[in-house]
């Protein structure tokens, strides 16, 4: 495709020579402009990646890929719907569960709260709670009177492993001066940190009995739990779920209870995609202009060229050679970098952390306590071809130009 003679004249061009020093600065521009673009892209789509997988794993491995909840928020003969529920296809388990907003406080602090009330066959069991217990154990769960905690929750109250936490409920006893709340006292065995912030700052675990009595739900359950294989794919298990609980509850799966959240996950991500394309886009603009101040300042040579025989599509391959090489070579060191960046994307925050005392990734505002990353080979071809592309279609306006120069004109002008 390409000849010696235009691979020979195109490197000539691109080398940095004493007159040509103003035309190279351009082209080094052009060639960090396409470097830092890709580079950026591919960390800013790892990172939102990770976060998407993470946030989703986490969340649907606290929550349940699908829940049956009764109509009036009281789900009655929860056993034998249990039952049934774990012998549809494609479910890998089900477990009752109760559920009601509570205030925790500890000497004189308070936070809202999420009391679940379980089976200990299911927390010890449990995907992110159970291996994740960072103070105490689950060994006394099935106790009464007992709780287990997320770590920032205990955090925020001053709670360590074996003190007392104070919950109130609003459903308490009803009083001639009004309803009165409920409260009781239970003593912390254990701490665990899931990763989701919103989740170790706000779940509290307690037997599944204990948490009846206390939310005064004595025959009933807020709803059934289901994991399933496939999160991605539940129609079919969320029909048969439907038709079991019909007449005694409905379903809902992770999509509408998450629909916002994962929605502008994804709607974010494809306008960061779109807008850290421009930075290639703006790269490939420096090329053009490097490639026609070259055509300016090689018109003589390229008149010169002409008039030895040097047809018009050679001459248009050696500038378009000049501008993908540059294109090329950015492209290259910014995957490189990129790829670096994201293997080595921890340490990097912690150093820049460590001298800058900046937060860079807040648990608060990102629901996750790490910064996640995840590369897609799919995401990173089409970041590099895209690069590519953009950087050889800019070849083509400077190159038409100077295969279409009028030799007899220029060396009359030069002359």
């Amino acid at each position: 495709m390409f000849s010696s003679f235009e691979w020979a004249v195109a490197f000539r061009y691109l080398k940095a020579r004493r007159n040509d020093r103003f035309i190279s600065v351009i082209a080094g521009f052009s060639l960090i402009g396409i470097c830092l673009g890709v580079m950026v892209l591919i960390v800013v789509m790892a990172v939102m990646n990770g976060f998407r997988h993470e946030l989703l794993d986490r969340v649907l491995g606290l929550n349940g890929h699908a829940v049956i909840v009764g109509y009036n928020g009281e789900l009655l003969d929860y056993d034998a719907l249990t039952e049934e529920v774990r012998a549809v296809p494609g479910v890998i388990r089900a477990n009752p569960m109760v559920e009601g907003q509570v205030m925790a406080t500890y000497q004189g602090r308070a936070s809202g709260a999420v009391l679940r009330g379980v089976t200990p066959e299911m927390l010890a069991t449990h995907t992110y709670v159970a291996p994740n217990i960072v103070a105490g154990s689950l060994e006394r769960f099935a106790e009464t009177g007992v709780v287990a905690i997320g770590v920032q929750l205990a955090q925020t109250l001053g709670v360590v492993v074996g003190d007392p936490l104070t919950l109130i409920s609003p459903k308490g006893t009803a009083t001639p001066f009004g309803t009165a709340p409920r409260v009781a006292a239970y003593e912390v065995i254990a701490l665990f940190e899931v990763g989701v912030y919103d989740y170790d700052n706000a779940f509290v675990f307690m037997p599944l009995e204990g948490a009846q009595v206390y939310l005064k739900m004595y025959d009933a359950v807020s709803g059934i739990e289901v994991f399933v294989e496939d999160p991605d794919d539940l129609d079919e298990t969320s029909a048969a779920l439907a038709a079991i609980s019909e007449g005694r509850g409905f379903v809902n799966d992770w999509r509408q209870m998450n629909q916002s959240l994962f929605t502008a996950l994804v709607v974010e991500r494809n306008v960061m995609f779109i807008i850290l394309t421009l930075i290639i886009f703006v790269a490939a603009f420096n090329i053009i202009s490097s490639l026609i101040i070259l055509v300016k300042d090689k018109a003589r040579d390229v008149a010169i060229m002409r008039t030895m025989g040097a047809s018009r599509r050679s001459l248009m391959k050696i500038f378009m050679i000049s501008g993908s090489t540059i294109g090329l070579v950015g492209t290259i060191l910014g995957l490189i970098f990129g790829l670096l960046i994201v293997a080595y994307i921890h340490p990097i925050q912690a150093f820049i952390q460590s001298f800058s005392d900046v937060n860079l990734w807040s648990p608060e505002v990102r629901f996750l306590t790490e910064l996640p990353a995840e590369i897609k080979v799919s995401e990173v071809v089409l970041i590099v071809g895209i690069s590519f592309l953009l950087s050889f279609l800019a070849t083509l306006p400077p190159s038409w130009r100077a295969a279409n120069l009028d030799p007899v004109e220029v060396l009359r002008n030069e002359g």
